[in-house]
């Protein structure tokens, strides 16, 4: 067979393995936030692609999020996405109505050349360079929908602690801090989980240090309120903050151990 005849080799998915660290349950506050303020856009959507980029050694969040999100929007399909070729394998007796697997990295391949409504990259950028993360995000948010979101971020390995970033097509929109409240000793604890693009940043002079001292403050101030339970000190430290940062939710989200700040009050200096 001639070389003109031969068909092109694959091509090599971009980015790098991860450690694959999973556990079932882990990503499940994440999940609830978005399911909660992306659900709107994935009901509309009229075959809403939800992407599980890097979901690890075993698909187990892929399937719960599956499920999480079909009860905002019951027509979502979810794609695990790995680098992986034996992960892959290793998830395809998982596949059932909605759910499949796929070998790929930041490309996120789907099939015909379809653009995700959303795209889920968890613990993934932690092993990449500070520098490297604007151009993921980049590539990543170009294979949105116009109305997609981009939701990356880290959490702990048992799902008590996250921070994650979510972008849309023109960037970075919001930082949102999650909690676990009864676990938390103060909310500056949650700067080990900051993503890729913030955890270097956590020095003076860095807006995201000036924002997890003003946390802190309003944690100890709100310390009275801990005889009402950790929730409702959550909320008055939420409160006070507002009259200084940009929050970008409400006592509805607070009241689950969320709190949402615009990226452009987090935005790293320089």
């Amino acid at each position: 067979m001639s070389s003109r005849s031969a068909a092109p080799p694959p091509r090599r998915p971009v980015g790098t393995v991860t450690r694959g660290t999973t556990n079932p349950n882990r990503l499940r506050r994440m999940d609830r936030w978005i399911a909660a303020t992306h659900g709107p856009v994935l009901r509309r959507s009229q075959d809403p692609v939800a992407v599980d980029l890097g979901y690890g050694a075993a698909p187990w969040t892929a399937v719960e999020l599956l499920a999480r999100l079909r009860e905002a929007a019951p027509r979502v399909r979810v794609v695990g996405i790995e680098i992986e070729p034996a992960r892959v394998a290793g998830a395809k007796p998982y596949e059932r109505e909605g759910l499949s697997f796929r070998h790929g990295g930041f490309e996120v391949p789907l099939e015909g050349g379809a653009r995700p409504t959303l795209i889920r990259a968890a613990n993934v950028l932690r092993q990449y360079d500070e520098d490297q993360v604007a151009a993921v995000w980049e590539r990543l948010c170009a294979r949105l929908t116009p109305d997609g979101l981009l939701v990356e971020g880290t959490c702990d390995e048992i799902g008590r602690r996250h921070v994650w970033v979510a972008l849309g097509p023109e960037g970075a929109r919001t930082v949102t801090f999650a909690t676990r409240l009864g676990s938390l000793e103060r909310p500056s604890d949650l700067a080990e989980r900051l993503p890729k693009a913030l955890i270097h940043r956590n020095v003076p002079g860095e807006p995201v240090h000036a924002f997890l001292r003003d946390f802190d403050r309003a944690w100890a101030a709100a310390a009275p309120y801990a005889s009402y339970g950790a929730r409702q000190r959550w909320i008055r430290t939420a409160r006070a903050l507002a009259a200084d940062w940009p929050l970008a939710d409400g006592p509805v989200r607070w009241r689950q151990g969320e709190l949402t700040v615009r990226w452009e009050a987090l935005r790293p200096a320089g």
